[in-house]
């Protein structure tokens, strides 16, 4: 069964919603999605972790696809965490009974690790896949950039995404992608990252660090950077040789989808 709505964040922004319900469930998981990107590009690993019997919550940022907001901007990092603790409050409400965990990527990795670090022992556990907690590879160059926050750079991440061309293409012709990212999103990355270090130790729940040793967006070094310096007893982490930035469409996928499940159940 699957459902569609706007939820009101923190300070009353619309967030785009969906909750697709397992017809045994087990436990819930709640995905935060990357930079430009949107809810729809997760479907095969919803409905992976559907049939294991996991409701699944996506969302889409603020100022992404179909939710509220200036487009691809944020005017501080916290809305990135703020506007997560909205869904995953939702998530905990709807589900008193079992667990809440979390899946992020890229971004959506930055949103799931800050979301442990400054709201720990909120979720059952947490997954991140490629996500930016460190910046060892200036994607963007220096942060933060000397442009006005309102300034637009086109989206030019698509070659970075896959091993798999039909998913780079797929990327480039997805009207739900964001053409144009802006400067004010890009450097609230340099505070976000400078505070996500100093308050490592913050971070305590458990949690499973995904990275491809081949992506040309966010260097692997970011995920060992993080596994070494947080606070959590519980945690593991699988650079993948190989692969690149989007782990969680490579033709490999489903074997990591697996891999998620079975860290999942171990936490149940």
């Amino acid at each position: 069964m699957s459902e569609e709505k706007m939820i009101g964040s923190f300070d009353g922004t619309q967030l785009f919603t969906r909750k697709d319900t397992a017809e045994e469930q087990k436990a819930a998981v709640v995905i935060a999605h990357g930079l430009a990107e949107h809810l729809g590009r997760y479907d095969a690993l919803a409905e992976t972790l559907l049939r294991h019997n996991f409701t699944v919550y996506r969302y889409e940022q603020r100022g992404h696809a179909r939710s509220e907001g200036k487009r691809t901007f944020f005017k501080d990092f916290n809305e990135m965490p703020d506007d997560l603790k909205a869904i995953m409050d939702l998530a905990k409400e709807e589900n008193r009974e079992q667990q809440v965990f979390l899946i992020g990527h890229s971004m959506g990795g930055f949103t799931a690790a800050a979301f442990g670090t400054k709201y720990p022992e909120e979720s059952a556990g947490i997954v991140l896949s490629g996500a930016l907690t460190r910046y060892n590879n200036e994607l963007f160059g220096p942060l933060p950039m000397d442009l006005p926050a309102d300034n637009y750079l086109d989206n030019e991440l698509g070659e970075g995404v896959c091993s798999d061309p039909e998913v780079v293409k797929a990327y480039a012709e997805d009207p739900l992608v964001e053409k144009k990212i802006s400067v004010g999103l890009i450097n609230e990355f340099a505070p976000g990252i400078a505070w996500l270090k100093e308050n490592a130790e913050s971070f305590i729940d458990p949690v499973l660090v995904l990275h491809g040793n081949e992506d040309g967006l966010v260097a692997e070094k970011d995920s060992r950077d993080f596994y070494g310096e947080i606070g959590s007893k519980d945690k593991t982490l699988k650079i993948y040789a190989g692969l690149m930035h989007e782990i969680f469409n490579e033709p490999s996928k489903y074997k990591i989808y697996d891999e998620v499940i079975e860290w999942l159940e171990d936490r149940l």
